[in-house]
């Protein structure tokens, strides 16, 4: 709550908190600029960072749990690249033809919203062929190793896009990699609430199949867990977490590798149903002072990416060799 009333507060134009409590309770007697910066820029982007900081983490506890790999991240299926190529479609393809960017004008699409709708439909391509290779597939580590593979094989699209495009389409799509919560609207977020929000609180549900996993695959089946059933509600989960966030706001790094290891720390237990909500509040948390961090050089916003790694990193560190060495002296 402290960090979202900072974020509201703090930026390129400071507004006292006085004034910031008063439009976050519904009133207008405050200075029409204040107001119109809180409520029309802050505020989506506040409640966009705390979304897209759980649900990462969510993510990056899944995975991580389901591979065994303390290394895994949201992106490890493939889902980042999917969501990229579909972008490098939009921008690099239909701004450069202008029977497509009619056609979507007349459709009343515009850049920003053709943009979050080919990311999504990247990813969801993505999870398509995820989810089928996992019915056949019955090895959590030759499932990860295709999700890395399928991304690497839609990353070279890319770079066939970027190579052949103008240098400002590679900027404006270079832009988009940066990652930002500043894009989003309340009209986005009526699309973008109902889908994290939903996602967050099903997560919560897979805590027991998720504790039983962290002692193996075979000690899991043997407790009567569908394996199968469960690995394709975790890889969903996750691309749906991570799929919904890159189409609103880029791809997001180091908040899905990150946040579980610092939750982890933080509590000082692996048990899921603790790790689940805590990589709720402290995602949101950490996505979010990122943000504010991002805009305190005033109009020059630093990207959001750069900010997460270079400031969330020493931290994430410190906790991490605390707890090895606890973790040893116990």
């Amino acid at each position: 709550m402290l960090v979202a009333i900072a974020g509201l507060a703090l930026g390129s134009v400071n507004i006292p908190i006085n004034d910031v409590m008063t439009v976050i309770t519904g009133g207008t007697d405050v200075d029409p600029v204040s107001l119109t910066i809180v409520h029309d820029v802050r505020e989506p982007r506040t409640i966009t960072a705390l979304l897209v900081g759980a649900a990462l983490g969510i993510a990056g506890l899944e995975m991580q749990t389901l591979f065994r790999n303390p290394l895994a991240d949201p992106y490890v299926l493939g889902i980042s690249s999917g969501a990229s190529l579909g972008v490098a479609l939009v921008v690099l393809g239909t701004a450069s033809s202008v029977g497509a960017a009619t056609f979507a004008s007349g459709l009343g699409i515009g850049p920003d919203l053709l943009i979050m709708v080919a990311a999504a439909l990247g990813a969801a391509v993505v999870l398509f062929i995820v989810m089928l290779a996992g019915r056949f597939i019955t090895s959590s580590t030759i499932l990860l190793l295709l999700g890395v593979m399928i991304g690497y094989f839609v990353s070279s699209g890319v770079t066939v896009l970027l190579s052949r495009a103008s240098p400002e389409l590679v900027a404006q799509y270079t832009r988009w990699q940066f990652g930002s919560y500043h894009g989003v609207t309340w009209e986005n977020l009526k699309v973008m609430v109902p889908i994290m929000v939903v996602m967050i609180l099903a997560s919560l549900f897979l805590a027991k199949p998720l504790n039983a996993l962290l002692l193996g695959e075979r000690y899991a089946q043997t407790m009567g867990m569908n394996l199968k059933a469960v690995r394709c509600l975790l890889v969903a989960s996750t691309a749906i977490l991570a799929g919904a966030a890159t189409a609103f706001c880029g791809p997001i790094s180091f908040l899905g590798i990150a946040i579980p290891h610092l939750t982890r720390g933080v509590l000082g237990t692996a048990d899921h149903r603790h790790l689940l909500p805590g990589c709720i509040l402290t995602g949101g948390s950490l996505a979010l002072m990122a943000d504010i961090l991002a805009q305190l050089p005033g109009d020059d916003v630093l990207p959001v990416n750069a900010v997460n790694a270079v400031f969330g990193a020493p931290v994430v560190m410190i906790i991490l060799i605390r707890w090895y060495r606890n973790a040893e002296a116990t």
